[in-house]
């Protein structure tokens, strides 16, 4: 038995020898060592020859002989010597080879990346011609251009949206349907179906929209539910019908109102046109107010995200805005009609019960899980509210996640690709099987890659002083010990920070992946409003935003619900399939 235990752990440690001797490290020590062995027998060659050596004035023989005068070598002594001298200088060769082809390879592998890199950015552009040029530049045609894990196809997506969020010909709602992304459009394939059988169930047979991912359990209560009812409610099957009552407003501009108040001051909003069963239409849209917004989406919620109702209720509204007659029987109404506490401390609709009473206790303040607040009311409907508002991304913003993801991401991802492609490339064709059914009706639903699990931290320093409990960056980080203390394989995180101090100290953390938009943050203490001022208008708005939506996208989340802005993101991760992934806060709300 102890003779089969002594083979067993032999072979064992022969196996793990192998695994060893296979690594890069282990190959530096074998080079390292026999370079050392070459060494030492040149010096004891060096030493016999001699025959002797004298350090710090005492004298070593190394010879058997007595006598002062040096002995002749041998014939045997020296030809070992020979051997020796020759091996060791074919061996230095042989290293300096191995080391030059080893440089030259890492050279050649990087250079390759950052070739990949430049050409998916180049892709990146709106202009056909300039990508043309750029490939022709490197002697590259679209067919040796590998797939972009990290990038989304944004006019395939904005089709798709688009598709998704207007009724289909002859039909009470979109084309809704238990299948994912194109494959309601995959052609018939069945007898059955091409006799009429219907593919898209009825939306009364519980056919929900496809903004809503993950379970019910894995949502707020009656999400699902709730976004399918917004949206009806927004979307009237016949604006014109007298019985269709309106509110128009315009998105808060005072001094002072960041994004986040913008967004919850419209959710007060649209929950007083649902008590009211009146169709909100928002109007101007400061924030998108510059030459990024081009055409009729320049100054309107619609640059961003698809609009709240439809192109045929706007037109009404704005119709009805010139009727004075409409006003004063209010057919129409404005955001004038209200006041700030109806608007911001509203009451959240009824037309589905409590739900808020029954919402499962995921987020952690102090060690300890909220089970209830004073405003759940208002934590569930604000969720509800941005989530129907942000349902579908246009494909301006769409193009703006590109160029995040490509910045923060692009170089893994082609080191990713290219351990699958020919170590020819770019000099060799790459065979995209683009066209086949799978990619276009089945993959073409999956969400781009980022490096997963990924955590995202937002902190919100600075000003806001004034309104909340202010956590140095040091706290965050303890948070994200223990979320990998559960998730080892965590270590990548999305910081979202206006204070360039935050992002200096990620520094000390090298045993995370940082990873952030580039943009100038502040120094010391400034306004939130002469910092966006600083940074533009366009630059102000639109890098928040993709933060906004890496933070509903990554699989963890670290915040302060005292900020505005992060009970925003927790709302539409609660309602975007991440409940139980939890909600780590470094303070609470300073209404609960």
């Amino acid at each position: 038995m102890e003779a089969m235990n002594q083979k067993s752990l032999e072979r064992v440690v022969s196996q793990r020898a192998l695994q060893m001797g296979s690594s890069f490290p282990c190959q530096i020590c074998v080079v390292g060592f026999l370079c050392g062995v070459c060494l030492a027998s040149l010096f004891l060659a060096a030493l016999t020859s001699f025959g002797s050596f004298e350090f710090n004035g005492i004298s070593f023989s190394m010879g058997a002989s007595s006598s002062s005068s040096p002995s002749p070598w041998n014939s045997s002594s020296d030809a070992i010597n020979m051997v020796k001298s020759t091996d060791c200088k074919l061996k230095l060769k042989e290293t300096e080879r191995w080391f030059n082809s080893q440089r030259s390879t890492m050279e050649t592998d990087n250079e390759r990346v950052s070739l990949l890199h430049l050409v998916w950015g180049a892709l990146l552009t709106e202009s056909v011609h300039e990508e043309r040029e750029f490939l022709l530049k490197f002697g590259l045609n679209q067919s040796s251009v590998p797939n972009a894990p990290h990038l989304e196809n944004c006019k395939l997506s904005a089709y798709i949206n688009m598709r998704l969020d207007t009724r289909a010909e002859n039909e009470s709602f979109p084309p809704w349907t238990n299948r994912k992304g194109l494959l309601d459009m995959y052609p018939a394939s069945t007898a059955k179906e091409q006799l009429g059988s219907p593919r898209h169930r009825p939306i009364s047979e519980g056919v929900y929209p496809p903004w809503i991912t993950g379970s019910d359990e894995e949502n707020y209560p009656l999400t699902r539910k709730v976004q399918r009812d917004i949206w009806v409610h927004q979307h009237p099957p016949n604006c014109w019908d007298p019985n269709v009552r309106f509110l128009v407003a315009d998105w808060e501009r005072l001094p002072g109102f960041g994004i986040g108040a913008q967004i919850a001051g419209m959710c007060g909003l649209l929950a007083i046109a649902i008590n009211e069963k009146r169709v909100l239409v928002t109007n101007y849209y400061n924030r998108a107010d510059h030459d990024g917004c081009k055409g009729s989406s320049r100054s309107s919620w619609s640059c961003y995200f698809l609009p709240e109702t439809s192109q045929g209720c706007r037109d009404r509204a704005f119709e009805l805005m010139d009727n004075k007659e409409a006003l004063e029987k209010g057919i129409i109404t404005t955001k004038d009609n209200y006041s700030s506490k109806q608007i911001w401390a509203g009451r959240a609709p009824r037309v589905w019960g409590d739900p808020w009473s029954y919402l499962q206790p995921t987020t952690e303040i102090n060690g300890t899980l909220i089970a209830y607040h004073r405003k759940m009311d208002r934590r569930w409907w604000r969720a509800q509210a941005v989530r129907y508002l942000m349902r579908f991304l246009t494909e301006y913003t769409c193009g703006l996640l590109n160029v995040a993801r490509h910045a923060a991401f692009g170089k893994e991802a082609a080191k990713m690709v290219l351990t699958g492609l020919p170590r020819e490339w770019p000099n060799v064709e790459v065979a995209n099987n683009s066209g086949s059914d799978i990619e276009d009706f089945v993959w073409s639903s999956h969400r781009p890659w980022i490096p997963r699990p990924m955590l995202s931290m937002h902190v919100r320093m600075g000003d806001k002083a004034c309104e909340m409990k202010v956590v140095e960056f040091e706290k965050y980080m303890l948070l994200a010990d223990r979320i990998r203390k559960h998730f080892p394989h965590l270590n990548s995180i999305w910081l979202s920070t206006e204070m360039q101090e935050v992002v200096d100290k990620s520094k000390l953390y090298p045993h995370w992946n940082f990873y952030f938009t580039n943009v100038t943050r502040q120094v010391g203490n400034m306004t939130m409003a002469i910092y966006e001022a600083s940074l533009g208008r366009e630059t102000s708005t639109n890098y928040p935003l993709v933060n906004f939506l890496m933070a509903t996208d990554s699989d963890f989340f670290i915040g302060a619900l005292g900020s505005t802005w992060c009970f925003l993101i927790d709302g539409m991760r609660n309602t975007g399939g991440k409940v139980m992934s939890g909600y780590l806060s470094v303070n609470k709300d300073r209404f609960w």
